[in-house]
């Protein structure tokens, strides 16, 4: 649950409860928030809301929504009255005089002492082809191949573009699939280094005397084999920009020949005896935690601190919600253009599951699902038959390391029992332990509810 100071409220008496709300609203850009009383009637409207109705202010409050709105009934509350809580609903909207929107609802309803249904506060965002559209049109397509809506990213791409006009070296850090070497990529073409060589190696793919050789290079004779000299990465990449991914999975008695390039811009080739000297900036990627690998000592606590002189952290698609379904049209526009088969919409129940899946292989995983879903599938609708069998063993699928839960259910002695140990399992996240015992959100809601276990939940 969210924290507060003990001068929140008085702060909040000073400022105008109104005001802050919004301020807080107009924040979040294109989507459109507004709020109802327990009638439906409209008391809240902002600027996106606005922009995406066609409607002013003046129009809608005080009126139910679909008086206002003349809509067919999606945003109409009576269904949140039982639910509670909508997250990421699908739906269609028809606004007078402007046409249909496809636009995905978050709500969240309110309830009295009584327990009756006391108004709601919601979000509408247009459905990712639309914002795409919009992006292309403002030429804003993406920032060197990486496109993203979500505010962790955003701030990530503010840091790309400073750190390149420095030296200093960046640590990456992502689990596999977020990217890091396009954000690598980007590092160096926004940088004086531009014009000169980008190379890249993934230090888990080779073994140490290999990863040796390819790196600082061996003169002829080193070993059985080197029939000539052989120039590394290293001197290869003279005068631009190295990416070493998986840099904690370096062998130790290399850690110590990379920090000497770092410390003195030079090495000695394998089985050489002079010294080259070159000028390379390093930018290194992971996906462990270094200072856990100097713990156990698998790393050195050195060369940990030349690396991560400027660390940048790339969120899992998991945490993106927003950027799940840009990505998805981004990648169904791009196969569009250059196969048979041409994918106008998503049909509800696969984009439900495609937002809910935990996409463990991240951005690289949703390419690969679009592109199996153009090979399989037929038509302009992308559906449920048309994604991988994962998708349709879900919520299975969902549930990560713990797997073994559903199998649990007959062993608990009744459902209380059974949805107290989901939350314990999630640490109280809602939308977490939802999945944990294979029911939607609405449903786990409900049945929370009624058992009184609504205290010390952290929803998302």
């Amino acid at each position: 649950m969210p924290q507060y100071s003990p001068f929140f409220n008085r702060w909040l008496s000073r400022i105008g409860p109104d005001h802050v709300i919004a301020v807080l609203a107009d924040l979040v850009g294109n989507g459109a928030i507004f709020s109802v009383d327990g009638d439906g009637k409209v008391l809240f409207w902002n600027k996106g809301a606005e922009k995406m109705f066609g409607l002013t202010a003046e129009h809608v409050l005080g009126k139910t929504c679909i008086d206002a709105l003349g809509c067919d009934g999606g945003v109409d509350p009576c269904g949140l009255a039982e639910q509670g809580i909508i997250n990421g609903q699908l739906i269609t909207i028809k606004r007078a005089g402007m046409g249909s929107i496809t636009c995905y609802r978050t709500a969240r309803a309110f309830f009295d002492g009584n327990g009756q249904f006391a108004g709601a506060i919601e979000l509408l965002q247009q459905q990712a082809d639309n914002l795409y559209a919009q992006l292309n049109q403002a030429g804003n397509d993406s920032f060197h191949g990486i496109l993203s809506l979500d505010p962790t990213m955003l701030e990530s791409i503010k840091i790309i573009r400073n750190v390149a006009e420095t030296e200093a070296t960046v640590l990456i850090r992502g689990e596999s699939g977020t990217g890091k070497e396009l954000v690598a990529h980007a590092l160096h073409l926004e940088s004086s280094r531009r014009n000169q060589p980008f190379l890249a190696v993934n230090c888990a793919a080779l073994t140490p005397s290999l990863l040796e050789s390819e790196l600082f290079g061996h003169v002829k004779g080193a070993f059985t084999g080197a029939v000539r000299n052989h120039a590394g990465l290293f001197q290869r990449a003279n005068g631009g920009t190295l990416f070493l991914d998986e840099v904690a999975e370096l062998p130790l008695e290399l850690q110590a020949k990379l920090l000497r390039v770092l410390q003195e811009q030079s090495f000695i080739p394998v089985g050489g005896d002079a010294a080259t000297k070159v000028d390379v900036r390093i930018i290194a990627a992971t996906h462990r935690s270094l200072r856990k690998e100097v713990q156990a000592g698998r790393f050195r606590e050195d060369l940990m601190y030349r690396l991560r002189v400027v660390p940048i952290f790339l969120p899992p698609l998991r945490e993106r919600r927003m950027d799940v379904n840009l990505l998805l049209w981004h990648s169904i526009n791009q196969h569009n253009l250059r196969g048979r088969r041409h994918i106008k919409n998503i049909a509800p129940d696969a984009m439900r599951h495609l937002l809910d899946y935990s996409w463990p292989g991240n951005v690289r995983e949703l390419i690969n699902v679009v592109e199996y879903a153009f090979a399989v599938g037929r038509g302009d609708e992308l559906r449920m038959e048309d994604l991988p069998p994962e998708f349709r063993e879900m919520p299975r699928a969902l549930l990560g390391s713990e797997p073994h839960f559903l199998q649990k259910h007959n062993q608990y002695q009744n459902e209380e029992e059974m949805i107290v140990d989901a939350l314990k399992m999630a640490g109280g996240d809602l939308e977490a332990a939802a999945r944990i015992a294979g029911m939607s959100r609405a449903t786990f809601w409900r049945k929370r509810k009624k058992y009184n276990l609504c205290s010390g939940l952290k929803q998302r």
